[in-house]
């Protein structure tokens, strides 16, 4: 599980490697289980080993705005608050039952402190993937859907369309409008 985590992120010696392995906790989060509340300062970054996190915040109180959405083998945390050490303005919850590692940000420290290799360890903290386009108002409902099958397909085979829909920032209704005129494409 290590070098696929280490893969991700640069290249380490085995004595890193080694102080790593040591470092990481490991957790099993329930589904529905909540990860970082809103208004707690995220303090640990996440490796998905199994399973599905939603990040969102409520458009009102009762409709869920889905701001991002983590599968297996990606890095999961909320970037500002960890970044600024202020408090989220979102939450994260497992979408199912989940395994993840976790390093907290004094465990980080150490790391850098010990190798100047860890540095690398900031690379978390770009994303592997460009959710602006999904906010970009330029974009249309089909676009940003042919965005998410050409650059995150994965996200369709784990996620409802609800979720979706809200993550590209359109209406179910819409999604499946979109999905319908695909599929005639491909017909």
């Amino acid at each position: 599980m290590t070098t696929v985590i280490l893969k991700k992120i640069g290249y380490f010696s085995d004595k890193d490697i080694e102080l790593f392995e040591k470092s990481l906790s490991k957790r099993i989060i329930q589904k529905g289980e909540i990860l970082l509340k809103q208004g707690q300062i995220c303090q640990t970054v996440y490796f998905i080993s199994k399973g599905a996190f939603l990040e969102y915040n409520f458009k009102d109180e009762i409709e869920q705005n889905i701001i991002d959405l983590y599968l297996e083998n990606q890095w999961l945390l909320n970037k500002q608050s960890f970044v600024r050490q202020e408090p989220s303005d979102t939450i994260i919850e497992a979408f199912c039952e989940s395994t993840v590692w976790g390093l907290d940000i004094h465990t980080i420290h150490h790391l850098i402190a010990h190798s100047p290799a860890f540095l690398q360890l900031g690379s978390i903290l770009e994303p592997a993937h460009s959710r602006v386009k999904f906010f970009d108002n330029s974009l249309t409902p089909l676009q940003k859907y042919q965005y998410l099958l050409d650059n995150r397909r994965e996200i369709i085979q784990v996620f409802p369309l609800k979720i979706i829909a809200s993550y590209l920032k359109i209406t179910p209704e819409t999604l499946s409008r979109v999905r319908e005129k695909l599929s005639k494409r491909l017909s």
